[in-house]
């Protein structure tokens, strides 16, 4: 298997779902872990795209391979679209998943079911040696009252779906992985490779990856 793709996350939870997505292409999928001393890319950029493109790009150029990166956002129309690109840090710079659900529900506090309406925003950037492309999934649903569900990750637990009648959380992956923002971009992605649209050539090979 010659084309190598290097995953630009360090969220297990992320490469878990990635992977899922992209599995049975022609590529072997790096993490990484590959990569000892590859830089911890600071997610300071205004939008999801810049994230997304500055995370690819910087694990790109380290590696010499073409490396992947995205950045998801949670828009609340009640919160004018916060906590949008800040929503990994919503209630601080190292907040946890729990502390950031916390902050929401907080916020959205006696907010009618009608007002909570809500999506996910996942951008996805492929760069490679000479430029970068970007691809975009959302997903639309309600922020719930409550906890609902043990599944996923992040604000999964209150993002509900009323499509399917549940939350994120209590879907099964593979569910998700037909549904979800990220998936609707990583799909789109994998078309792409599949139709031969990006290039693989490495520039140069580093740790014998």
């Amino acid at each position: 298997m010659s084309r190598k793709l290097v995953l630009s996350t360090g969220n297990q939870d992320k490469i878990v779902e990635i992977k899922n997505l992209l599995q049975h292409l022609e590529i072997e999928i790096l993490t990484l872990d590959a990569f000892p001393g590859a830089p911890d890319v600071v997610e300071d950029g205004e939008t999801l795209e810049e994230n997304a493109i500055k995370k690819a790009r910087a694990i790109a150029d380290f590696t010499g391979l073409p490396a992947v990166a995205d950045d998801t956002g949670l828009e609340v129309n009640y919160l004018d679209g916060a906590p949008g690109v800040y929503s990994s840090r919503y209630s601080g710079e190292h907040a946890t998943y729990a502390d950031n659900v916390n902050k929401l529900l907080r916020e959205l506090m006696g907010v009618p079911r009608e007002k909570r309406g809500a999506r996910f925003r996942c951008v996805a950037a492929f760069c490679n040696q000479n430029d970068c492309r970007t691809i975009e999934g959302k997903c639309e649903g309600v922020i719930g009252e409550e906890r609902r569900g043990t599944g996923g990750f992040g604000y999964d637990p209150v993002f509900y779906v009323p499509e399917y009648g549940r939350t994120f959380a209590e879907m099964d992956l593979e569910l998700k992985n037909r549904i979800s923002h990220r998936a609707k971009a990583f799909l789109k992605l994998r078309e792409l490779i599949e139709r031969g649209e990006f290039d693989f050539r490495a520039k140069k090979i580093n740790f014998g990856a």
